[in-house]
């Protein structure tokens, strides 16, 4: 089976940074694709970015593009979530997620994927 489990959040300031890491295991192939998600409290879920495993091709949501950055981590199957600029609305729960299709004008759809770890929390103080 699939597994991802999130790390590296934690509580940072207005304008700090933070690296998240999804580690994931079970893959049979590299035809997955890696998403980044986000869920504040009261709120849907968001998606945030995401990465192709198979030819390295992200995707990244207008309201991070230029602070978020995706990317594949020094180990295999680490994918890795630089935040920068971080402000307060980008507070949240951060969840990765496998999708096994992706169908990439639908990246941004949680319903795409297929897998999802347990999230980690993100407070930035103002």
């Amino acid at each position: 089976d699939v597994q991802l489990q999130a790390s590296g959040g934690g509580l940072v300031q207005v304008g700090g940074s933070l690296r998240l890491s999804c580690t994931a295991s079970g893959f049979t192939s590299d035809d997955y694709a890696i998403g980044w998600f986000r869920q504040a409290p009261g709120k849907a879920r968001e998606a945030v970015s995401c990465i192709s495993l198979s030819d390295g091709e992200t995707y990244t949501t207008g309201s991070v593009q230029g602070r978020f950055f995706v990317s594949s981590g020094n180990t295999k199957n680490t994918l890795l979530l630089q935040m920068n600029n971080l402000k307060p609305e980008d507070t949240a729960v951060y969840y990765c997620a496998a999708d096994s299709t992706l169908i990439r004008s639908s990246w941004s759809m949680p319903t795409q994927y297929d897998y999802w770890g347990p999230g980690t929390q993100v407070t930035v103080s103002s």
